[in-house]
This record gives structure tokens, C-alpha cells and sequence, in this order.
């Protein structure tokens, strides 16, 4: 618990490596969709982009685009736009805030780093273990740009995993391989792609550990902080870059921890976030909960890049394994039990579910979990509406005052 040894908060100094890292990404897949020197691929953020990069595709992630479009507050003004083509306005926020970007010929990246357009894609590949969106939304710029899809349809509602699913996986996977090979004029070089299984390997390693410092007391930073932080773990995967940027930000939150140095002052409460992020809300979450002296620790999103089943050694049946091991494919048991093991580790005293209204693959509060949870562990829960993009869907009003009254319990409960 907060002492005598713990010290204000600080700015993490990472954030400006990482500003520097996700320029480099963005401005190297604009230079190659301009010259055409590299071949690029679109991905979906959870793979198969170890198989891309192994190839030798630059790789451009949309979901990471999205977000962008959500926390620029650009979205609200995109989504009309796809909604105006048929996309219904109750479909993933993501799909319909990027179309609606591409087809209004506004991007955040723009802003950011001087680029006119998203990359256009030599080929696109998805993989279905988020939802079936993914598909759908790939399938639209595959029209659009006359470009091969290609993808991988995912076993979901999983408990135990059995070796039947992780094979098909990994024959999907392997599949993939001739038309890829088509697109970039070259063969699979079992080496070069053992290497970037190992450095993915290497980065979910790091990030986890980066992610695990928050059992500290107090928390060296929080799910805020590491919503912005897992970028390259999502678009530098497979890199050296992405390796030695963890390795850096690891060491800064074990300085921190060592040093007392709480991103919250006063820390008294931890919090769990279930669910998706409020993109366009992130700073006045974090202001608000910061206020009330409430630390938001540990979520399920920021865990969704850990792949430490990679293995070098057999990257077919292990890239399967990661991709299928993954909490959003699994049944309501495993997730309960997960969200049990991290109460353990993480020490938080309350839970938030964010019931994203377009994104139910990522709202985990819909049929009684809250409940079962609450019952199971002994702490509050609490839902907030709200959704990843469309700010229509939240009441910063409603969702401040149940913040307020939940917050109001848990000091009750001290």
C-alpha cells in the first residue's frame, strides 16, 4: 500500500522514444506506397504478423489507424460517411470511423506526421479471432484497391484448448504462403522468419513484463498510460525497434517502482478495466479517477499483445497457438477464471466493464459476468456505456457521476 517512500507523479520520458518509433512506422509505409520499393501488407493487430513480416511486407495495422480516428475525436464526423454506403451505425466503430475516414479523405495521421493517406496495400490479411468484422472491413479496401484478401477464420467461445484447433490454425497459416509468396515475387526463407518469431517473442515478453511492474505498490503507471504505450507492441512486432523500446520502458517502471514514484498521488484504490478503451476520453478517465485517487492497474485490452507462446523453433503450430490462446476467443469460464488470477497478481479492490455498444466481441458485462464476478471475489463492479469510437453512445455526465458513487462505495468498503 502507498507510504512514506512513495513520491509525486512524473511524466514517463519513453513517451518521446515513442513518438520517435511511430513516426519512423508511419513515414516508412508512406515512402514505400509512394515508390513502391517495399511491397505492404494490411494486417489485422493480433496476426498474422509474424508471417508478413518474415516475408518481408511492411505492415500497416487499420485497427491502429481506428484508434487514432478515436482519439483525435475524429470518428463521430467519419462514421456518417460509411453509414451513408450501407455500414449500420450498430456495426464495429472501428470499420465504420476508417471507411468513413478513407472515403472523406481525412486522416489523423495527417496532423501527426505531415501524411496525406493511409498506405495502399499489395495485400490484406485478417484473422477472424477478434470478430468477424475484421473480415468484413478488409473486404471493402480489397474492392476498393483491387488487392488479394486473404485469412484466417479463428475457433472462438473456447475453453480448453484442444491440438485439433491449434493444427487448423496453423494449416490456415501455412496456406497463406504460396499467394503471399505471388505477391512479393520471393520464397518463404525459413530463417528470416524464424527471426521475426523470435523478436515477437521478445517483445510480448517485455510488454508483459512492463504490464506486471502495475503489482507494484504504488503503481509505476496505469491502464491509461499503457493504452498509448502498446503501440509498437501492435505495430512493431517482430522488430529489433519494438524489442529495444521495451527494454527501455521496462527499465524506467522498475526505476519507478524502486523509487516509490506513483502515477496516481495518494494512490488508495485499484481498478481492473474490462473491455475496450473509450478512445476519445482517455485523458479525462484518467484525470477523473486520478482525482479520486484511484489507480487503474490492469485491463484484458493492453494483455491482448502478449504472445509469449511464439516459439522460433516451430513458427507455424506456435503463431497458431498465441493466436488462439487469446482471452477475446474464449468461453465466459476461462474468462472469469483469468480476471480471478489477475485479481491475485494485480491487488485491485474493484472492477470497471466498459459496455462498448459497437463492439460486442469486447464487452464481456453482457451475460451476468459482472455479477458472477462480484459474488466470486468479493469486490464491486461497475459498468460504464459507452463505446471504442462513437462518442454518441457515452454520457460523460452519467458515466462521471457512477464513477463518483462506485468510487463513494469502495471507500465505504475500507
Amino acid at each position: 500500500m502507498p507510504g512514506e517512500t512513495e513520491r509525486p507523479q512524473r511524466d514517463l520520458r519513453s513517451t518521446a522514444k515513442l513518438k520517435q518509433l511511430m513516426a519512423g512506422h508511419f513515414h516508412e509505409l508512406a515512402d514505400a506506397s509512394m515508390t513502391g520499393v517495399r511491397k505492404i501488407a494490411w494486417c489485422t493487430s493480433v496476426g498474422p504478423v509474424e508471417l508478413l513480416r518474415g516475408m518481408g511486407f511492411l505492415v500497416y495495422f487499420p485497427e491502429n489507424h481506428a484508434a487514432m480516428l478515436g482519439a483525435s475525436r475524429m470518428a463521430v464526423e467519419s462514421i456518417p460517411h460509411a453509414n451513408a454506403i450501407g455500414y449500420s451505425p450498430d456495426i464495429c466503430s472501428y470499420l465504420t470511423s476508417d471507411i468513413g475516414s478513407f472515403l472523406r479523405k481525412k486522416t489523423p495521421l495527417t496532423a501527426a506526421y505531415q501524411i496525406a493517406s493511409v498506405p495502399r496495400p499489395d495485400v490484406l490479411v485478417f484473422n477472424t479471432n477478434q470478430c468477424r468484422d475484421v473480415k468484413d472491413w478488409f473486404a471493402w479496401y480489397a474492392r476498393e484497391f483491387q488487392s488479394p484478401l486473404l485469412g484466417i477464420h479463428t475457433h472462438r467461445e473456447l475453453g480448453e484448448i484442444r491440438e485439433y484447433q491449434v493444427s487448423d490454425i496453423a494449416r490456415q497459416i501455412e496456406e497463406m504462403v504460396p499467394a503471399l509468396e505471388e505477391v512479393t515475387g520471393e520464397k518463404l526463407r525459413r530463417d528470416r522468419l524464424e527471426e521475426v518469431v523470435s523478436l515477437s517473442r521478445d517483445t510480448s515478453l517485455l510488454w508483459k513484463a512492463c504490464l506486471e511492474m502495475n503489482a507494484s505498490f504504488p503503481a509505476p503507471w496505469t491502464f491509461f498510460d499503457a493504452t498509448i504505450h502498446m503501440g509498437p507492441a501492435v505495430v512493431a512486432r517482430g522488430t529489433r525497434e519494438s524489442v529495444g523500446y521495451y527494454e527501455a520502458l521496462l527499465e524506467e517502471l522498475q526505476e519507478r517502482a524502486a523509487a516509490g514514484i506513483a502515477t496516481v498521488t495518494g494512490e488508495r484504490h485499484r481498478l481492473y478495466w474490462e473491455g475496450m478503451p473509450i478512445w476519445g476520453k482517455l485523458r479525462s478517465l484518467s484525470e477523473q479517477f486520478s482525482a479520486l485517487n484511484a489507480s487503474v492497474v490492469a485491463s484484458t485490452y493492453c494483455n491482448s499483445w502478449i504472445f509469449d507462446q511464439l516459439d522460433p523453433a516451430d513458427p507455424f503450430e506456435s503463431m497458431a497457438r498465441a493466436y488462439t490462446e487469446l482471452f477475446i476467443v474464449r468461453d465466459e469460464a476461462y474468462k472469469e477464471q483469468y480476471i480471478s488470477r489477475c485479481r491475485d497478481f494485480y491487488q485491485f479492490d474493484g472492477i470497471l466493464f466498459h459496455d462498448a455498444k459497437t463492439c460486442p466481441n469486447n464487452s464481456n458485462n453482457r451475460y451476468g459476468m459482472p455479477e458472477r464476478l462480484m459474488k466470486r471475489l468479493g469486490i464491486p463492479a461497475l459498468t460504464i456505456n459507452g463505446d471504442l469510437n462513437d462518442l454518441r453512445c457515452y454520457s460523460e455526465e452519467q458515466a462521471r457521476t457512477n464513477i463518483e458513487a462506485f468510487m463513494e462505495q469502495l471507500e465505504e468498503a475500507t
